[in-house]
C-alpha cells in the first residue's frame, strides 16, 4: 500500500473546505513549516464531535493551523496552545488576530503561550478534555506526567507522527546515527502509552501515525 497515495485518498473524503485553514496551511507548506496534515485535522474534528471538549491544550502551535481548526470545530471550547520558535509563534498570532477580526473565531478562545512546553506546563492548571501533541518527537517521552497531570479523566491525548515515516518498524541499526535517540525515545513512548493499565491507547496509521489514548476515568495520576 503507498502511503501517499492512501493520504490523497484519504483526504479525497474529507469535506473539511475551509478556505482559511487552507490558506493557513498552504502558507505554511510553502515555507517549510510542519503543519498536521488534513487526515489528522479529520480525525480530531470527528475526536472533537465525539467528547465535546470545554477546553483543549495543544503542544506545538506552529503557525496556528491546528489550533485555529479547533477552535472552529469546538466553537464552545478554549483552546490553550504553546510554540519554542518565537518567528513561528508571531505568525500564528496573527493568523489568531485575523480569525478573531473576520469573525471565523470568537475573540479570546485561543490563548497562545510562547515558551518551552517542559517549563510552561508548571503554569497551567488544566483540567483539559483534549491534549494535541505535536511538537519535539523526542520530548513527548519527557513530557508525558505532566501531559496526563493536566488531561481531565476520560479526557483524550492525541500523538501526532508517531511513525516517523515509517522508521519506528525499524531496529535501531537500520536508522541513520542521527536518528537513533529520536528512534529509541518515541518507541519508549509508544511503550508507555500502551503499557500503562490506567491508559487505553491506540496506534493508527492515519498520516504519519497518530496514537489515540484515553485516560480512564479512575487515573489517579
Amino acid at each position: 500500500m503507498d502511503p501517499e497515495r492512501l493520504s490523497t485518498f484519504l483526504q479525497s473524503l474529507d469535506r473539511e473546505d475551509d478556505p482559511f485553514i487552507s490558506e493557513i496551511e498552504t502558507f505554511g507548506r510553502a515555507r517549510g513549516i510542519p503543519v498536521a496534515r488534513r487526515e489528522t485535522r479529520a480525525f480530531l474534528r470527528t475526536v472533537i464531535e465525539l467528547i465535546s471538549p470545554r477546553s483543549i491544550l495543544e503542544i506545538g502551535t506552529a503557525i496556528g493551523c491546528t489550533a485555529i481548526a479547533m477552535a472552529k470545530y469546538a466553537p464552545s471550547a478554549h483552546v490553550t496552545t504553546i510554540e519554542l520558535k518565537k518567528e513561528n509563534f508571531d505568525m500564528a498570532a496573527g493568523f489568531v488576530r485575523r480569525a478573531e477580526e473576520n469573525g471565523e473565531i470568537g475573540a479570546g478562545r485561543i490563548r497562545l503561550i510562547h515558551g518551552d512546553a517542559g517549563e510552561e506546563f508548571a503554569a497551567l492548571e488544566g483540567p483539559y478534555d483534549l491534549i494535541f501533541m505535536d511538537a519535539a518527537k523526542g520530548q513527548y517521552l519527557n513530557w508525558l506526567p505532566d501531559t496526563l497531570r493536566l488531561l481531565s479523566p476520560g479526557g483524550v491525548l492525541v500523538s501526532d507522527n508517531v511513525l516517523q515515516d515509517g522508521t519506528i518498524l525499524e531496529s535501531r541499526f537500520a536508522v541513520e546515527r542521527r536518528d537513533r535517540t529520536i528512534h529509541r525515545r518515541m518507541r519508549e513512548y509508544l511503550y508507555a502509552l500502551c503499557s500503562d493499565r490506567e491508559l487505553s491507547t491506540s496506534v493508527l496509521p492515519l498520516g504519519d501515525g497518530v496514537a489515540f489514548t484515553v485516560k480512564k476515568r479512575r487515573y489517579d495520576g
